[in-house]
């Protein structure tokens, strides 16, 4: 069973010793349609701006003008249309969430990879470039998965973790240690035990 929720931020408990832990706000969703195979449609509020497209979906489904986005996510056998219950979470203590990590843009090789770099001193020329990449006859061209400097972050991430607490009235899930994602990240939350 799948939730979607949004990044709050991280925190930590008042136990000695305190535990890093991060919240995430389950947003609330209704079910439109529910398939065959285990999976439903479901909309949620977004900033997103409406268009024609998104009106004809809301007034196919009957949901209200604040859910103006539409996702598909796996639900318990007997959901129905209707509003996603989240007592499940409440009983449970592994999720696995997936969020997509901070983008940082072009990056070198040093800070994407984590070379080491050239000496630091004594009139050298080699800085944080990457240095040669070790073509010679064969193959004569670059492979692929070549580690050289480009796009770092902006991919999706799974991670596992621990459920500290729900707090079911306000949709606050705690999670034991941190998860990717900027504050304010939407992502989805899977139910593991």
């Amino acid at each position: 069973m799948e939730f979607i929720v949004e990044k709050i931020g991280m925190s930590r408990t008042v136990d000695v010793p305190a535990v890093p832990v991060t919240l995430l706000k389950v947003i609330d969703t209704k079910v439109c349609e529910v398939r065959e195979d285990g999976k439903a449609l479901v909309a949620y509020n977004s900033s997103k701006k409406l268009n024609k497209s998104i009106e004809g979906q809301q007034t196919k489904y009957g949901v209200s003008k604040e859910f103006n986005k539409f996702m598909t996510i796996e639900v318990a056998e007997g959901t129905e249309a209707g509003d996603l219950s989240t007592a499940a979470l409440a009983e449970t203590s592994v999720v696995k969430t997936s969020l997509d990590t901070k983008g940082r843009g072009f990056q070198g090789g040093m800070k994407r990879h984590g070379f080491g770099g050239g000496p630091g001193s004594h009139g050298h020329r080699f800085g944080r470039r990457i240095g040669s990449i070790g073509n010679a006859e064969w193959p004569g061209r670059v492979m692929p998965g070549k580690k050289m400097p480009g796009q770092y972050g902006n991919t999706q991430v799974t991670v596992k973790n621990d459920v500290m607490s729900f707090d079911a009235e306000n949709g606050i899930l705690v999670l034991k240690g941190s998860i990717p994602g900027h504050n304010g990240a939407r992502g989805l939350v899977r139910i593991v035990k």
